[in-house]
């Protein structure tokens, strides 16, 4: 898994890249632990070369939905592959995140 960040304004664009698994998940735990993360408005996750999610994976971002929530971080996801939307769908986390198509249309709802 190789996670990178792009920084634009007030949103960082995480980008994951590989299977987010039990190892991986640590790495993006402390990603979205990092106080830094803190100052953004909006976090938005590519997922276009996301292969595959584990429980883990899936509870690293669980585990920070309230705290973005209480902070009024907008964390939205997209270009998310078909087999990674099904699990979410699968387990009614498409009900609590935000997954868009494109990073157009995360922008658009980014800045709502």
């Amino acid at each position: 898994m190789k996670i990178t960040n792009e920084i634009k304004d007030s949103t960082i664009i995480i980008t994951l890249d590989g299977e987010l698994d039990a190892s991986s998940s640590v790495i993006l735990d402390e990603e979205l632990s990092n106080p830094e993360i803190m100052k953004f408005s909006k976090i938005l996750v590519n997922c276009e070369n996301l292969h595959y999610i584990s429980s883990a994976g899936l509870g690293v971002f669980i585990s920070h939905l309230q705290r973005f929530e209480d902070a009024q971080i907008k964390l939205i996801f997209f270009n998310m592959q078909d087999k990674v939307r099904n699990v979410f769908e699968i387990l009614g986390l498409d009900l609590l995140m935000t997954i868009v198509s494109n990073y157009e249309e995360a922008m658009t709802i980014a800045d709502e």
